[in-house]
């Protein structure tokens, strides 16, 4: 399988290498960067009303928060980065932006 020479391209590649299946959906967590819990409250909202299965946590080691967004889908290049704009575009007003992915294995 070939992917694009960037992050996420990268990322699906060392994916592809250790043999997880891409023919299978998979849970696919989405992390958004939020500048305190107030707004992270208020951004899962947001989110959640547009169908994402979200909640809102603080890191242990640096104190900042996120919203973290599940969805069940296939590993797919175009699919990941469309969510991440997505997320980004829902997140910008509230000072919010995509901050990575990954995956829970089944």
């Amino acid at each position: 399988m070939k992917f694009p020479n960037d992050a996420d391209g990268n990322a699906l590649l060392g994916l592809y290498k250790e043999g997880i299946n891409f023919k299978k959906p998979q849970s696919v967590e989405f992390f958004v960067a939020v500048p305190d819990q107030s707004t992270g409250k208020k951004l899962t909202e947001v989110l959640k009303g547009a169908g994402f299965n979200c909640f809102l946590e603080q890191d242990d080691e640096t104190d900042e928060w996120a919203c973290s967004c599940s969805k069940r889908m296939l590993l797919n290049y175009n699919e990941i980065i469309k969510i991440q704009n997505q997320l980004n575009s829902l997140s910008k007003p509230h000072g919010g932006f995509s901050d990575g992915w990954g995956v829970f294995v089944d």
